[in-house]
């Protein structure tokens, strides 16, 4: 029987684009624009959060 994976949540900071790429506004030698590329420091570069641990209690016997 296959098990099926929840979806996890997506990451409120970047919407799920966790890496971007930003031009710095020079050119390499052959004429290229240099990047940078950057990961949202929230959840370093997955686009999901981390489903938070679910405290299980038992009620009664």
């Amino acid at each position: 029987m296959p098990q099926h994976t929840l979806p996890r949540p997506i990451c409120g900071h970047c919407d799920g684009f966790p890496t971007v790429t930003i031009t710095t506004g020079t050119r390499t030698p052959t004429g290229q624009r240099k990047t940078i590329t950057a990961n949202c420091p929230a959840c370093h570069g997955t686009g999901h959060t981390t489903p938070s641990a679910r405290a299980h209690t038992r009620i009664g016997a």
